[in-house]
């Protein structure tokens, strides 16, 4: 696995914390100095814990698992949205649907209302409806879309979530750590790392800073989907050699206890 380094981390700006005034205390251990009234981020820190991060998603991603990729900031929509599709991995970038890790069987139900409006439309139930209901029932498909979309595949609840800005998220943090989900963040200086289980320091409002990272971590879980592939290719293979090999030994005993009877029978004659 590919490790990020601190002249990336440094190039992208993820060094820049916040102002002084507006620092959070329990970041002091990820502080590296203050320059000009800015905290200055332990480049050699973040580096690490991108690691200790990228590892972790990898063994998740490994066993088949979902990441939900949490980033409803206007500049990182983008970023986030490709890299998870990137990996097929499930992602909001629009406002936090309340309760949607806590009341997710709620959250379900809503996703399920796009696949019956999609099933109208293909059954020509359309056709029986007048153009203002066609028209409200178009509207509420686009709005569901857009909101909930991008986890139409998340059946059950994510093994783990992934947020930008642990401040601006603080909803899903919380619902996430009240359900015992593993939450991993990008965490900048005028932030609470408390509630976080793998903290990863950094720039959480720079584009570049928040891109070399989920590319570290992403190609991570790439990875982890790579060798699932792989070992399961394998299983499928060894269980095909063990089939083979017990249809050989079921014609071994066939054709031994042919000859036994045929052995009987010479032996009567």
């Amino acid at each position: 696995m590919s490790r990020i380094t601190f002249e990336t981390l440094l190039e992208a700006g993820a060094h820049f914390g916040h102002l002084k005034r507006k620092w959070n205390p329990a970041m002091a251990p990820y502080i590296f100095m203050e320059r000009n009234g800015i905290h200055i981020i332990d480049l050699h820190k973040t580096a690490a814990m991108v690691d200790t991060a990228a590892e972790a998603l990898k063994q998740i991603a490994k066993s088949g698992k979902k990441v939900l990729f949490v980033a409803t900031k206007k500049q990182l929509k983008e970023i986030v949205a490709e890299k998870a599709q990137a990996v097929g991995m499930p992602y909001v970038i629009e406002r936090w649907p309340g309760g949607m890790l806590t009341n997710f069987p709620t959250i379900r139900k809503a996703v399920k209302k796009m696949a019956t409006i999609d099933k109208l439309t293909q059954d020509g139930t359309y056709s029986n409806l007048s153009k203002r209901e066609v028209l409200q029932i178009s509207r509420q498909r686009a709005k569901l879309d857009k909101n909930l979309g991008s986890i139409a595949d998340l059946t059950r609840l994510p093994s783990a979530i992934f947020v930008v800005d642990v401040l601006k998220e603080y909803i899903d943090v919380h619902e996430a750590n009240r359900l015992g989900i593993p939450v991993f963040a990008i965490v900048d200086t005028n932030s609470n790392p408390n509630d976080i289980d793998f903290v990863i320091p950094a720039n959480d409002d720079a584009t570049k800073s928040v891109e070399v990272i989920l590319d570290a971590c992403c190609a991570a879980i790439a990875e982890g989907l790579e060798e699932r592939k792989v070992e399961k290719i394998d299983n499928e293979a060894a269980e095909g050699d063990e089939e083979n090999a017990e249809v050989k030994r079921n014609a071994r005993r066939r054709t031994t206890r042919a000859r036994i009877n045929k052995g009987e029978g010479e032996a009567a004659e």
